[in-house]
């Protein structure tokens, strides 16, 4: 299907917009994410915000946000810029794409305070995000988490009564946990009336203090067995509160899924805003940020995706804001590489992908892609429904492995930008 392109129209403009907050009180003992432990009194933070206030700008401006329909801001922390430039950062991602349905934003219970709510909300954010991971103060400590069970809970109740939607975010086989713990978490979050839970496992990354402490061991508490026994008691237990998973590790109640982590898995183009923040854009997109990333190069005719990620130190970003001063790093994906990058993402969502995109599949990459699918099939990973194909119960559970399967299915190599 060379030249084809056919499932995925090119638009020249992006769906979702992210802006990363790289601050935090302080380092959680699992975090590997783009972020450092900062004062609440230190003024660059200001001056990072008023950075991405005029990036959003030049990206509005060069037409690239004219399609918007969800925004988020992750971390980090960003409850902890506090209620006023939290919130004049909002109403600059509102001016910067007024078609916004979404706005979700990132908080941890000790610093998302009431007045950080309130001002959240009158700012347009219409969604919360609560970094709760426990509801154990022997587990929380364990994690390095500031906050304690007593503080989790009333945060998540005043974030309720604002009447902006709220989704918690829970973590399974860490320290201390238990099957009893777990399941007393899981009872207490679906009483806290949200309408989204997430549940992650815990990943025991390299050059974090617990990955490290951990590092010569295989600790019971996180090996893949117990993994998967906690996320299949996170199902029975949060689809028997009214939740259905719609997502790997994502349960919501009727009408509360989130839009934005369903652009994500359905291969809508983004862009991220902010140090270490990634885009994944079309040629058009791409394009269009040229128009004010004047440093980023042309791109080779076989080029369909580009992956990118600001580079440029938040320090950096703070000093000199204008995208045409800034680092990127990048991947370039030819045709066959984003077709099986959408089946992979597809594939995380419990309806898995639909006809159309099996079909360009089909006409792809031929009869390896027939055998792939079979064999998966055979192996109890995937069910196929109505021309396409969606994730078992056991998929959901090795999903690395499905989604190994049809990544495989592309050229290996990615090119660099």
């Amino acid at each position: 299907m060379s030249g084809g392109w056919c499932w995925r129209e090119v638009t020249g403009a992006v769906g979702s917009l992210y802006v990363h907050i790289p601050f935090c009180a302080r380092k959680c003992g699992y975090c590997d994410f783009a972020s450092w432990a900062t004062s609440v009194t230190d003024g660059r933070m200001g001056d990072y915000v008023r950075a991405l206030r005029w990036q959003l700008d030049e990206l509005a401006g060069c037409g690239l946000l004219e399609d918007c329909r969800t925004g988020y801001v992750g971390g980090g922390t960003p409850s902890m810029l506090g209620a006023t430039r939290l919130a004049g950062l909002l109403r600059a991602m509102r001016r910067a794409a007024p078609g916004m349905r979404e706005l979700t934003c990132e908080g941890n219970p000790d610093s998302l305070t009431a007045d950080v709510i309130a001002a959240a909300a009158a700012a347009g954010a219409t969604r919360l995000s609560i970094g709760v991971q426990s509801l154990d103060d022997a587990e929380l400590e364990a994690l390095g988490r500031l906050h304690d069970a007593r503080q989790a809970v009333g945060c998540v109740r005043a974030a309720v009564a604002s009447g902006l939607d709220v989704s918690v975010d829970l973590m399974c086989a860490i320290p201390d946990q238990t099957n009893e713990s777990w399941a007393s978490t899981l009872a207490a979050a679906c009483d806290l009336g949200v309408g989204h839970i997430s549940v992650y496992p815990l990943q025991l990354e390299p050059g974090t203090p617990l990955g490290d402490r951990y590092k010569d061991d295989d600790p019971p508490w996180n090996d893949e067995g117990v993994q998967a026994d906690r996320m299949e008691q996170a199902s029975g237990v949060l689809c028997d509160a009214g939740l259905s998973r719609y997502e790997v590790a994502s349960y919501a109640l009727p009408g509360r899924r989130c839009l934005h982590n369903m652009a994500y898995w359905t291969g809508v183009p983004y862009v991220g805003v902010g140090h270490g923040a990634a885009s994944m854009l079309d040629r058009g997109a791409y394009h269009k940020l040229r128009r004010v990333a004047t440093q980023l190069p042309a791109l080779p005719g076989w080029v369909q995706r580009v992956r990118l990620r600001m580079e440029s130190p938040w320090e950096g970003i703070a000093l000199a804001p204008p995208m045409n001063e800034l680092d990127f790093s990048g991947e370039l994906l030819c045709e066959e590489q984003a077709l099986a990058e959408d089946l992979m993402l597809g594939m995380r969502l419990s309806r898995g992908v639909g006809e159309r995109l099996v079909g360009a599949a089909t006409l792809m990459f031929g009869d390896e892609f027939v055998r792939t699918v079979d064999g998966l099939e055979r192996r109890g990973l995937v069910a196929l429904t109505d021309g396409g194909m969606r994730p078992t119960q056991t998929g959901w559970l090795l999903g690395n492995e499905v989604f190994g399967a049809l990544w495989s299915l592309a050229p290996s190599s990615v090119a660099s930008l």
